[in-house]
């Protein structure tokens, strides 16, 4: 099955879809199966593959940014980061331990407005020893929830937010966007990794509370992709996980995002040489099928030397060094985004009027059937190149089991693209990129 990923890959990648068919027609099928622990609620999903001998672990709790109490950004990452801290059968730190000497890659977690998950890769041999370790932060972290473990890690999460935005290039005015878009006490204003005021308000009944409400098993999946016996991997699972105490899942976020309706403009000087222009816009939400749209434009806009960004700001008129477009999807609203970064001498204002002229253009001139089919076979070749690798299938069953409730989504995802006409993309572009609707961040040299 890993070749025919990879041959389809290859074909897609370099000969685009063949003439007449859909993206949802070529793909592969992951086969899979999802079930339920009748004990406490826990989601698995199981997805064999004998190609390689190697299988990936994957655990998602239904909680990030969007579930953190009011003046507790950045909790959902703290938390992340204790995960790691070890818990009543692992010692401190012992998690990294345990996995690399089994000869264990990509270990590590992630936290993203709408989720967390945590993941690694194991040879088929060490399946059990990998189900451990997961099962036991799941049921027994609280011994390893102190006072101590929680001072050291908001340190490091402190000192990460240091040198991840305050003190790189632009990443104060990539957060000031976001804070622009979204207002305080939203889910998304800020960063996930959140701000050093509400980092320091933490305290350890915050962490324990955090804990027994958002990391209880029916509210997490656990995904099993590779090298492995399905009925061998339910013993398993049944035997490390079964025996955890059910708690409820908490109550779906629910949040309404307003429009915006006049432009929010900011300028911020940073230690920079360059000038940068970023704006953003409220965009339809993940795996929507205006979301598919949303990536198509973005795609057309800014992604690649044939975009259109790319041709007029730096090919043909010199005035950017770097440019992008981007739809980030997620829960409760997406983000479109076009930055540019200016070259030498170049002013933001020159940067903003040569940004705005492309979008009043693509009114004057739509996007063509050759851009959107282009698009396409990219974003295609994109979403397919993730099945080449066991840890990537097991995190896209999980995402897709997480935003739309079907681990099987692949191909209704890429029907989603099949679906996206030139006039389609037209109509978004008008009712989306509209001025009174956007936020701005203009970056100037300090």
């Amino acid at each position: 099955m890993f070749f025919k990923y990879v041959f389809l890959l290859m074909f897609v990648g370099l000969f685009g879809l063949p003439p007449g068919s859909a993206a949802a027609a070529v793909a592969p099928e992951i086969v899979h199966t999802r079930y339920a622990l009748p004990q406490n609620g826990l989601e698995v999903i199981l997805a064999p593959d004998h190609s390689l001998p190697v299988v990936a672990v994957n655990v998602w709790y239904h909680a990030g940014p969007a579930n953190e109490p009011p003046q507790r950004t950045g909790f959902a990452h703290l938390f992340e980061h204790l995960m790691f801290q070890g818990s009543k059968n692992v010692g401190d730190d012992g998690h990294f331990k345990y996995l690399e000497r089994s000869g264990a890659s990509s270990i590590n977690g992630t936290t993203s407005n709408d989720r967390t998950n945590y993941f690694e890769t194991v040879p088929s041999n060490q399946l059990a020893l990998a189900l451990w370790l997961e099962s036991d932060r799941m049921g027994f972290l609280r011994p390893n929830l102190t006072q101590k473990n929680l001072d050291n890690q908001r340190q490091v999460v402190k000192n990460e937010r240091r040198q991840s935005i305050e003190n790189v290039p632009y990443g104060p005015s990539r957060e000031a966007l976001a804070q622009a878009l979204f207002p305080a006490g939203h889910p998304y204003h800020g960063y996930v990794i959140g701000s050093h005021a509400d980092l320091d308000k933490v305290d350890l009944g915050d962490v324990l509370d955090f804990y027994e409400q958002f990391y209880a098993p029916a509210n997490a999946t656990l995904a099993v992709a590779g090298d492995f016996d399905e009925d061998e991997a339910k013993v398993l699972i049944d035997k490390y996980f079964g025996s955890l105490p059910r708690r409820d899942a908490p109550k779906a976020v629910e949040v309404v995002t307003d429009a915006l309706t006049q432009e929010r403009a900011l300028e911020i000087a940073e230690p920079v040489q360059l000038s940068r222009v970023s704006m953003g816009w409220h965009s339809p939400v993940a795996y929507s099928d205006a979301d598919a749209v949303a990536d198509v434009l973005a795609f057309i806009l800014g992604s690649g030397k044939s975009s259109r960004l790319y041709q007029a700001l730096i090919y043909e008129q010199q005035l950017a060094s770097r440019v992008s477009a981007s739809q980030q999807s997620q829960f409760l609203s997406s983000v479109f985004e076009i930055s540019a970064i200016g070259r030498p001498g170049v002013d933001a204002g020159r940067l903003q009027k040569a940004i705005d002229e492309q979008l009043k253009r693509l009114v004057s001139s739509p996007p063509s059937a050759v851009e959107v089919n282009r698009a396409r076979n990219m974003l295609v070749t994109s979403s397919l190149s993730g099945l080449q690798r066991v840890g990537a299938r097991a995190d896209m069953l999980n995402r897709y089991n997480h935003y739309t409730g079907d681990s099987g989504f692949l191909h209704k995802d890429l029907g989603r693209y099949d679906a996206v006409s030139a006039d389609a993309v037209l109509a978004l572009a008008k009712k989306l990129l509209r001025r009174e609707s956007r936020a701005i961040v203009v970056t100037v040299p300090k």
